[in-house]
């Protein structure tokens, strides 16, 4: 999507690049720089989408596309590169710096570059996708080594198989022209990388660019002058986008991004290598989110969540919690905020919300059915415009029903599917596509119940809401994997709570709700099993990142009985567990 684009050929020493300008010069400038083997038009569905918005350029770096080709890996050291780079710069943005988004060795060159005196003020933003750091990653290497970690580091280098192929004299040359030609090249990423196919990507140099840029990895992995080289520090504002299923570069490639940057923000891509191709609208969203927090001055270091990272991560988090107006909502914003999370409470009943609000400084209250479709979207937008995206969902609100499915009627069926099932289908639809478009991963907890794998003739409609929450959030732990997005599955036994003297019991006069309510209020408050115990556990087990938490020991049993046992299962199932 290079339509309206300017084309121009600019001079770096004896080398002649192709570049690609679009977009208000006046306006901010992004430089953006492609990997191997690929040429520019790698960027075309990014470049149109930031044209709109910034002085965009794009260029086939030496050997690449329509760029001249020079001989032998010296031509090709990241000092090279460094001077194409201030030639294109000098050309498009003469006196004023840029923003350079590299992917592969553009991101891989373009950490050489940040750190370079000669280009500091060149330069005031680096974007680097796919494109690790090299002398990070060595300096981690023999980090590992030093301590023993022989297989460690072999694992660490199983997606780089392939660089020793392109370092051996005559390999790229041979693979290029008798294995891999453009169809081959077009297959594998249609086939494998899941790329859209286009029938200009990739381009008809795809043979020659891939024995020239060969000399990248010759150059500067092997060739360079003995003994390993220290990561130098960067001192602009860096964004580090990984994507989750990279075939060639492991996420742990990064780990030591944020000892050399001052600023860095990270985020995950769901996709593979080539996510400039598969997911550009995204991409582009990103690039100028980050540009313009630059250029008003407000980047800042974000740490990403990690699944399964320990409840200490949860300092400074954002952490929504639905139904946080008693019982288990309540007693889990509370653990949230002692664990220094910032906490927004979302409740229907504005009263109770208020006195959790009373109870956790500094929390921020919303007043929603989350029932309400229509409302939950106008939260999600409050919450996100205001607050930005949490880190951690909570979906717990809930209601019960209880009583023979005979004498549950359609208004009872609809009111606890809108709220248990819908109110978490809402939470999750709004928050999780949010976490995921942030791409800095997250934690989505859904509160379902023993009942949602322990059958039982007197709560057929609560239980089937609730082992559709479960099952919900098994399909969508799956989905979000890549993202970085952990989903977990509470599914708590007998709790002291409000909800018992809030269910309906169908099948019985009115006259009677309020004494079997009662008296099942009793049972649950003999038991002793406090939402407080039960939010300790829900901590737990964001932290640990636990696909299915079955907190008290009945909900276990009932879990293991089901698992193992379906049939006693079964036969419990017909009991009358209940005093009404």
């Amino acid at each position: 999507m290079f339509d309206g684009a300017i084309k121009r050929t600019v001079s770096s020493g004896n080398v002649e690049l192709a570049v690609l300008e679009a977009g208000d010069p006046a306006r901010p400038t992004v430089v953006l720089v492609h990997g191997y083997p690929d040429t520019k038009e790698l960027w075309a569905g990014v470049f149109g989408r930031l044209s709109g918005r910034f002085h965009v350029v794009a260029y086939d770096v030496r050997g690449a596309g329509a760029s001249a080709a020079p001989r032998g890996p010296g031509a090709y050291d990241f000092e090279r590169l460094a001077d194409d780079f201030a030639a294109v710069v000098a050309a498009v943005s003469p006196g004023s710096p840029v923003h350079l988004v590299g992917h592969d060795w553009g991101g891989i060159a373009g950490w050489e570059l940040a750190a370079m005196p000669r280009l500091r003020e060149t330069l005031l933003s680096f974007t680097t996708i796919a494109g690790p750091s090299l002398p990070q990653l060595g300096e981690g290497l023999r980090d590992q080594l030093r301590r023993g970690r022989v297989i460690s580091s072999a694992g660490r280098l199983r997606r780089s198989w392939y660089v020793l192929a392109l370092c051996t004299p005559g390999v790229p040359t041979v693979a290029w022209r008798a294995v891999l030609g453009r169809g081959a090249w077009r297959g594998y990423l249609r086939y494998v990388e899941r790329i859209p196919n286009d029938p200009a990507y990739p381009r008809p140099t795809l043979a020659q660019d891939g024995r020239h840029g060969s000399n990248l990895y010759r150059r500067n992995i092997v060739w360079r002058s003995p003994g390993p080289r220290a990561p130098l520090p960067v001192p602009v504002p860096v964004q580090l986008i990984v994507p989750s299923g990279d075939r060639f570069i492991s996420p742990d490639y990064y780990d030591r991004a944020e000892r050399y940057a001052p600023h860095v923000h990270r985020r995950i891509v769901p996709g593979s290598h080539w996510v400039p191709r598969s997911q550009p609208a995204l991409l582009a969203s990103w690039i100028a989110e980050f540009v313009e927090d630059v250029e008003r001055g407000s980047s800042s270091q974000s740490t990403p969540w990690r699944r399964g990272g320990g409840v200490e991560q949860l300092h400074g988090r954002l952490a929504l919690v639905t139904g946080a107006g008693s019982g288990i909502g309540r007693a889990t914003a509370r653990a949230l905020a002692a664990h220094g999370a910032r906490l927004l409470l979302v409740d229907r009943d504005a009263p109770s919300l208020a006195a959790s609000a009373d109870s956790i400084p500094g929390s921020h209250t919303f007043v929603c059915d989350v029932a309400d479709a229509e409302a939950m979207e106008r939260l999600a937008n409050r919450v996100l415009g205001e607050h930005g995206v949490p880190d951690v969902v909570v979906n717990n609100a809930g209601i019960g029903v209880a009583g023979p499915f005979l004498d549950t009627g359609f208004d009872d069926w609809r009111r606890v599917l809108d709220v248990n099932v819908m109110g978490v289908v809402h939470g999750c639809r709004l928050f999780g596509r949010a976490m995921a478009q942030r791409g800095a991963g997250g934690q989505i907890v859904n509160t379902s119940s023993a009942a949602g794998f322990a059958p039982t003739k007197e709560l057929p409609a609560y239980a089937a809401s609730k082992a559709a929450v479960l099952m919900l959030s098994e399909c969508l732990r799956a989905e979000l994997h890549d993202a970085g997005i952990g989903v977990t599955a509470v599914c708590p036994g007998i709790v002291a709570t409000n909800i018992t003297r809030t269910t309906r019991w169908v099948g019985r006069p009115e006259q009677d709700q309020e004494r079997i309510r009662e008296r099942v209020t009793s049972l649950y408050q003999r038991r002793n099993f406090t939402p407080e115990q039960v939010a300790a556990e829900i901590v737990a087990a964001i932290g640990a990142d636990t696909p299915v938490a079955a907190v008290t020991p009945e909900a276990r049993a009932l879990r293991a009985v089901a698992r193992f046992a379906p049939g006693v299962a079964r036969r419990l199932a017909r009991l009358d567990a209940l005093p009404v």
